[in-house]
């Protein structure tokens, strides 16, 4: 870029420029900026250019280091050439100021006329202007070295100038400003880079904002250049310590991250122990590389943050996270609207959520979505249905428990799902069905916050926010004994009612769209085209299943390529279940037809219940009530399972 200035060049610009000054009606001998925005306005733009000045500053700042005392000072204006932030020498920002160069003047060519800042947005490139090169003046007492600053995608977004009296006037200026500009430039891709990772700023002299977890830059060579203070409190080594240690003395794994970060591949979230002063210490590593102007990696950023027990169980032992955000909740009904709008105001609250509603109504999805809406975003989402666990398991589940608490307990005791879930949320499904004495330990967990494992006295102090869900009038269950008044009264604390599908019949469509689209991609079929009169049939039907029984409608569809042309019956909810009968012929009714499509995945898996439920995209819990539903017997597949086993050891040669 540099090559480009030569002087006939330059002269060519300010040439141009001249000419546009002449072409918007600039006046050789106004003094001051045509626009200055007023205090107000001027702090909405500072808000919206932060970013840009808070990656500016500490490059602005070093290149007014270099020229301080020499009556010299740098401005960073924005894309439109409105000055954002001025810093120099007092003597000269006073004569500046007296021109009004101040923070919300306007310096591009139409409202001051030629100047490096203005003609280095007009040109898209660096320049330097000096005396009566410049349009008005006024200014033909400055020298000014101006470069565009653009973002990773090549935008210009705003300009890098040093300005100072026109006998000081030196080539080697604007290598200095253009260097400056390129050096804020990689600041703002490099922050852009880890804003998409999802992961802590990194910084080049210092760090630029504070970030709960150690940071510590090394070179290739395993030179320790740099840590915060976070990483010493976590090793336990002071700063002076610290820089005496080879990297490679302190975790296993250097070359890894080496070879990672050098092949242009990106290293995070990887499990790593760290020889601490103390003990051996499990720490999750990221790491990013610094790089030159040649893209070459100079030196690595590391960042350590603790690894807790339990969200590590959390990951592993539930293998559940939550996928669903408000986006993906389809529908326009007004009320189910309101619903998402006030899910959405409640989600950063800490208060206990109650959500009601019929079967099918999508309570999960709802509370996945409060809790991705939520500041708790990252931390642990568990899931449990109290009506699915056996009584005598549930308080071992919920609370955990220690070694020797019961016969068959694990050797080191299990951590419950409070434990798992701490410092996120836990979804506690069919709330209604949860036993009596249960429900009184929960009332101290939401009280106290604080549990205790099953054959410990010791209190474990957990930060969850609890959602609970049911399909239960839990009024009548408090009136009937079989729900604590004490507890729903916690429980109902920002209460949730999702509508049924029947009551929000303009959101059908819809949903049918979006399931055939998902359901025929996931099978990898053809879509089925509903037309005008079996829409019509489908929005009569009172779907009493809701939006899980619509899905498996479609999926239903998606199968058998086939939808009825009289379902146009009053009796619409007796006749869906019949929708597939010929002639009383069971064969094609959704029930029977789900029966054995579960019977041919289970014989496929060879009586896996994990796999099975896996390819039937349900949970184990629900592929054991449908089982149960349909009387199916597992054993027998099984059984199958051990026989072709048993064939094929027979024929093995």
């Amino acid at each position: 870029m540099m090559d480009k200035l030569t002087n006939d060049t330059t002269k060519y610009w300010i040439a141009d420029s001249h000419e546009r000054c002449k072409d918007m009606g600039v006046e050789p001998d106004i003094i001051y900026s045509k626009k200055i925005i007023d205090r107000e306005k001027l702090q909405k733009k500072l808000e919206e250019k932060r970013e840009l000045i808070i990656a500016a500053e500490p490059f602005m700042n070093q290149l007014y280091n270099f020229v301080k005392g020499s009556n010299f000072f740098s401005i960073l204006t924005d894309e439109e050439g409105c000055i954002l932030s001025v810093i120099g020498d007092e003597d000269i920002l006073s004569e500046a100021f007296s021109l009004k160069m101040i923070p919300g003047a306007y310096m591009d060519e139409g409202n001051i006329g030629t100047n490096a800042m203005g003609t280095a947005l007009a040109e898209e490139s660096p320049v330097q202007v000096s005396g009566k090169e410049h349009f008005i003046n006024a200014y033909h007492r400055w020298t000014c070295s101006g470069a565009p600053i653009r973002d990773f995608e090549g935008r210009i977004i705003g300009s890098l100038d040093l300005t100072g009296y026109s006998e000081n006037v030196h080539s080697h200026t604007l290598g200095m400003v253009v260097a400056a500009a390129n050096a804020i430039e990689k600041m703002l891709y490099i922050k852009k880079y880890n804003e998409d990772l999802k992961m802590a700023k990194i910084y080049t002299e210092t760090i630029m904002d504070s970030i709960p977890a150690g940071i510590m830059t090394a070179d290739l060579e395993g030179n320790i250049k740099s840590v915060n203070s976070y990483v010493m409190k976590m090793f336990g080594y002071n700063d002076e310590e610290m820089k005496k240690i080879k990297v490679w003395n302190l975790f296993e794994g250097w070359e890894k991250v080496k070879d990672t970060l050098c092949g242009l591949d990106t290293f995070l979230d990887e499990d790593v122990f760290v020889k601490s002063r103390r003990n051996k210490l499990q720490f999750s590593l990221s790491a990013y590389p610094i790089l030159d102007d040649r893209q070459n990696v100079i030196n690595i950023i590391l960042v350590f943050k603790e690894v807790k027990k339990v969200r590590k169980l959390a990951n592993k032992i539930m293998g559940r996270q939550a996928i669903y955000t408000f986006d993906k909740i389809i529908g326009k009904n007004k009320g189910f609207l309101r619903t998402i709008e006030f899910a959405k105001k409640v989600a950063d609250s800490k208060s206990t959520i109650l959500i009601m509603g019929e079967s099918g109504t999508g309570k999960e999805i709802f509370a996945q979505a409060i809790h991705n809406h939520s500041y708790r975003r990252e931390e642990p989402f568990i899931a449990l249905n109290c009506g699915a666990i056996p009584k005598n398991l549930i308080e071992s589940e919920l609370f955990g428990y220690e070694e020797g608490a019961f016969t068959g307990a694990k050797q080191g005791g299990q951590p419950g799902k409070f434990e798992i879930a701490d410092g996120g949320t836990i979804f506690l499904d069919e709330i209604g069905e949860m036993p009596l004495d249960m429900q009184t330990r929960l009332l101290r967990v939401i009280e106290e916050g604080t549990v205790n494992r099953v054959g410990s006295s010791d209190e474990i102090v957990v930060n969850v926010r609890i959602i609970a869900a049911t399909n239960k009038d839990l009024t009548e269950e408090v009136k009937k004994g079989n729900f604590r008044k004490d507890l729903f009264y916690r429980l109902n604390v920002l209460p949730l009612r999702l509508i049924p599908l029947r009551q929000r019949k303009e959101d059908l469509p819809l949903l049918i769209e979006y399931f055939m689209n998902r359901i025929s991609r996931r099978l990898n079929k053809k879509r089925v085209v509903i037309s005008e009169e079996h829409m019509k049939n489908l929005m009569n039907y009172e779907w009493p299943g809701n939006v899980r029984e619509l899905e498996n409608f479609i999926e239903l569809v998606i199968n058998t390529e086939y939808i009825p042309l009289d379902i146009n019956r009053k009796d619409t909810e007796l006749h869906m279940k019949q929708v597939f009968s010929e002639n009383n012929d069971d064969c094609y009714k959704l029930e029977q037809v789900e029966k054995e499509h579960i019977i041919k995945v289970l014989k496929k898996c060879r009586g896996n219940i994990t796999l099975t439920a896996k390819k039937l995209g349900i949970g184990r819990n629900t592929l054991y009530r449908k089982l149960n539903k349909y009387e199916i017997d597992c054993s027998e597949f099984e059984q199958c399972n051990e026989m072709e086993q048993s064939k094929t050891k027979k024929i093995a040669p």
